[in-house]
């Protein structure tokens, strides 16, 4: 059978090594698979299956360093997740049998029980007698925290087959972001980082656990290792198996382009994450460790963790190069030069081609310089809900002013440079009282007054931190008036400091407005969606100093924080007082569906503020920028692409309303109030989303004339020409005003 794409040349950067266990790692595992049935008469594997995937290769090439004992437990695991992959596909995917599926998988958490003496139900397949006996010899070496958090991976990997199985069901294939972000639950991945921990015998702390860096090392590995695996299965499971969860398959329809150039897509994207994960190793690993305290020990365990992700996606291409599981036989017809050797122990030779072939993608990503674009012209975007405007509008407008001037975010802060980045009439033109109006129509005068201050202050701040601490380069100026601003928000006293400048005033103000009728746990939700948002502005920061078009999916993902999601959308549940059913909010269909509107609203924002960001303020955070410089392409195309993910965000939207949540709520066996309160929350979103692109087309905040139009220009003085490529015409101004 011929293969339907030539394999891509890949970034390799790290040398594969092979572990000197693999022959009794070999045995071990075999013994083990015939025990637990998976062999002989499961109907699912033979033992010429068994030998030629070679499991045991796959772990000796991604655990090299592993002791002999370990590698062959880790080996065990992937046996037995490959095991039920396959069983799955032949119970319930090719069936289709969702009722099936679904009691199959709800027995799986009751073999993984987090505290130590549980009682496990007896097993009744190869699955559940694997994962019974795997689960009882690798938690007594590990933490609860560990254990918590592996469980919680095996169960995503293990229910979000059902994700799979409804869009082979429905026929449907998912959009890029939606597909990346399931990929890493079914696929595995922050799986194998959990068992990388065991492995290298390193548990990543537990205060650093679920910071940043390391949640973008997992998932930047995540999404290397699906990736991967993506473009050597394509022919096994597209052409065999039927399945529609594949990202050349995925790009392929988005794209609307040929099988060979998705599959080339898929392997930027793969070298872009492996990049992202090297980049994140080295500049905010540091600083977590001087942040946190940590001690050399646990410095060390985190670094033997990297090391061993890094281990793994090596090892992991080696034994894809190998398997007759995958899509390889056109592996070895590359041009010799720019691949390199193939074979066993090579890996390391390949390593300056990939770097050189790789280097052109990586200098382009650091070394964007502002350009002038002009206005263009936003499209008619796909919004299928209807905008409703609060009637207490106007009030809101006025009062709104009144409130800024009162706090004095008009106001320059005296002796900060670019402090001065508002005037009424920048105020004005940003209209964000139409906006509050939109997202929360239903509101009281009050409700109203308070959400316009929110976005206020956001928008404000938003402005403030690039033109205060972007342009000097400040992060440890940056740093500080973030600590400053948390304290303005205090959870269980109603202390603060004392307000020095418009920013903190403002803040003040809000918070108490905001956080006094509220319990403690509802405030420190609330200060921690506050948080999140500031927190992402360094991030913005730190890639500014760096000139660093980020990443697609690290962009996306931060995205959500900087545009102030989790904020926005709390002041629209305050405001209606709605509770969801207890765990509901929690589901996967209810996260995705939050997701899809918080991407659509801030793909919305990219397009309509494009020469604002990237004329006017020399940003590079911008969804049509970051487009251009993944494709290298030029901005038309690029606006195509992001104008199409507002579209399939949208779409995926409606699909999880119109599908999904009936769905849940019968899972769950919601009452009429509880239905009443899931279906008041969709329409929160509705209006959330229709009242941000209303408020885009209607406010004058990136209009050019505005943008041209300096902060504080007084009335009867001509304006001059701002932006890039226009200081030469103020040449005879500044010339008159300084003299000779």
């Amino acid at each position: 059978m011929s293969q339907p794409f030539r394999l891509p040349k890949f970034y390799e950067p790290y040398p594969a090594r092979l572990s000197p266990h693999l022959e009794s790692a070999r045995s071990h595992s075999k013994a083990w698979a015939r025990e637990m049935e998976m062999i002989e008469g499961s109907g699912v594997w033979d033992e010429r299956d068994f030998d030629s995937h070679d499991y045991a290769l796959l772990c000796a090439y991604t655990h090299p360093d592993t002791p002999a004992a370990e590698l062959a437990l880790v080996t065990d695991w992937y046996v037995w997740v490959f095991f039920f992959d396959d069983h799955f596909l032949e119970c319930f995917k090719r069936t289709p049998d969702m009722a099936g599926a679904r009691a199959y998988l709800d027995r799986l958490p009751a073999f993984m029980p987090v505290e130590p003496g549980a009682v496990v139900p007896q097993p009744r397949n190869a699955v559940e007698r694997g994962l019974a006996d795997l689960w009882a010899r690798t938690v007594p070496a590990m933490s609860q925290g560990w254990r918590a958090r592996f469980a919680e991976a095996t169960r995503n990997l293990l229910e979000e087959s059902l994700w799979e199985l409804s869009n082979i069901n429905d026929g449907r294939v998912a959009n890029p972001l939606e597909y990346i972000e399931m990929r890493r639950k079914v696929g595995g991945a922050p799986w194998s980082a959990g068992l990388v921990e065991y492995a290298a015998g390193a548990e990543v702390p537990a205060e650093v656990a679920d910071s940043r860096p390391l949640r973008v090392l997992r998932d930047a590995f995540s999404d290397g290792v699906h990736l991967r695996n993506d473009l050597f299965s394509y022919q096994r499971e597209i052409e065999d198996e039927g399945e529609l969860s594949n990202g050349v398959l995925v790009f392929e329809r988005f794209l609307g382009c040929t099988t060979q150039q998705a599959a080339d897509a898929v392997n930027d994207l793969i070298t872009s994450r492996l990049q992202q994960f090297e980049h994140t190793a080295l500049t905010e690993l540091p600083p977590l460790f001087a942040e946190h305290g940590l001690d050399p020990a646990a410095c060390a365990d985190v670094l033997a963790y990297v090391k061993g992700l890094q281990d793994w996606q090596s090892g992991g291409h080696e034994w894809h190069m190998r398997s007759s599981r995958y899509m390889n036989g056109q592996a070895e017809q590359a041009t010799p030069f720019l691949s390199g050797p193939l074979g066993l122990g090579t890996s390391a030779a390949r390593i300056a081609a990939s770097l050189a072939a790789t280097m052109p993608q990586r200098l382009r990503s650091h070394s964007h310089r502002p350009q002038a674009v002009g206005p263009i012209a936003v499209p008619d975007l796909h919004m299928p809900y209807t905008v409703r405007l609060s009637p207490h509008l106007d009030g809101a407008r006025e009062r709104i002013v009144e409130w800024a001037h009162r706090t004095g975010i008009l106001t320059a802060v005296p002796g900060v440079p670019g402090s001065g980045v508002w005037d009424e009439g920048r105020l004005r033109a940003a209209d964000l009282a139409l906006c509050s109006a939109g997202i929360h129509p239903d509101a009281s005068p009050e409700a109203l007054d308070l959400s316009t201050g929110w976005l206020t202050w956001g928008t404000y701040a938003d402005d403030y931190y690039p033109a205060v601490y972007g342009r000097t380069l400040d992060l440890a100026g940056a740093r500080l008036c973030n600590a400053r601003l948390s304290a303005f928000m205090p959870v269980d006293t109603d202390l603060m400091p004392v307000p020095a400048n418009g920013l903190e005033r403002g803040l003040a103000d809000l918070w108490t407005r905001t956080a006094g009728p509220m319990a403690p746990d509802a405030r420190r939700r609330f200060r921690t969606a506050v948080e999140q948002m500031t927190e992402s502005w360094l991030w913005e920061l730190a890639n500014q100093a760096e000139r660093r078009v980020p990443d697609p999916v690290d962009y996306i993902e931060m995205r959500r924080a900087t545009f102030g999601t989790d904020l926005t959308m709390s002041l629209a549940r305050l405001s209606h007082g709605r509770t969801l059913p207890p765990g509901i909010h929690r589901t996967r269909p209810m996260q995705s569906l939050e997701r899809a509107a918080s991407d659509y609203a801030a793909l919305v924002n990219d397009l309509y503020s494009y020469q604002k960001e990237i004329q006017f303020e020399g940003e590079i955070h911008n969804a049509v920028l970051v487009v251009q410089d993944f494709f290298d392409c030029g901005l038309p195309e690029a606006l195509g692409v992001v104008v199409d993910l507002t579209a399939s965000r949208m779409r995926e939207f409606q699909h999880l309303v119109d599908v999904e949540l009936p769905a849940l709520a019968e899972e769950f066996g919601l009452d009429e109030e509880g239905r009443a309160a899931l279906a008041g929350h969709v329409v929160e979103l509705q209006d959330w989303m229709s009242g941000i692109l209303a408020w885009h087309r209607q406010c004058d905040r990136y209009r050019e004339s505005e943008l041209r139009r300096p902060v504080g220009l007084p009335q009867g003085v001509p304006r001059r020409p701002v932006g890039l490529g226009t200081a030469a015409s103020r040449l005879p101004r500044t010339a008159a005003l300084t003299g000779p």
